[in-house]
C-alpha cells in the first residue's frame, strides 16, 4: 500500500478546540478526496474520539494535549487519537444497548466509533485509540 497522505493536529483539551478539530477533519477529507460515502462515518467517529480524549481522557485540562494523526493509504484511512490522561480499561466497557445502560449519559462513544469504523484498537494504557476505515 502506498501512502497517499498524512496530517496531524494537536490541541489543548478545551471544548472550544473541538471546532478546530472539525475544521481540520473537513479539510483533510476534502484534500484527499475521501468520498461522500465514507465522509459522515469518518467525521462522526473522529469527533467522538476527540470528544472522549478531551472530556474523559484529559478531563478538560487545558494543559493537556490531544493529538490526532491521519494517514491515508490506497485502501485505508488510519486515525490515531492520543490524549495525556491516565487511560481506561477498554476491555471492560459496559454495553450501552443493555436496558440498564440506555438512560446513562456516558458510555456510548466507543460503541459508536466501533460501529462506524472497520477496526478500533487501543494501546495497553488506554489513552490512544487507532480507528481504521476501509476505503
Amino acid at each position: 500500500m502506498n501512502k497517499i497522505g498524512k496530517g496531524s493536529i494537536e490541541v489543548s483539551s478545551t471544548v472550544e478546540n473541538l471546532s478546530e478539530i472539525e475544521r481540520f477533519i473537513d479539510q483533510f477529507l476534502q484534500k484527499y478526496s475521501l468520498g461522500d460515502e465514507v465522509y459522515g462515518k469518518i467525521f462522526l467517529a473522529v469527533i467522538e474520539g476527540a470528544n472522549n480524549a478531551i472530556f474523559h481522557g484529559n478531563k478538560l485540562d487545558p494543559k493537556k494535549m490531544v493529538k490526532i494523526d491521519f494517514e491515508t493509504t490506497q485502501n485505508e484511512l488510519i486515525v490515531d487519537i492520543h490524549d495525556q490522561g491516565e487511560g481506561f480499561d477498554y476491555a471492560n466497557l459496559p454495553d450501552p444497548t443493555l436496558p440498564e445502560n440506555i438512560e446513562k449519559p456516558d458510555g456510548r462513544g466507543v460503541f459508536i466509533i466501533s460501529n462506524l469504523s472497520d477496526k478500533i484498537e487501543f494501546n495497553e494504557k488506554g489513552n490512544q485509540m487507532r480507528i481504521t476505515f476501509n476505503l
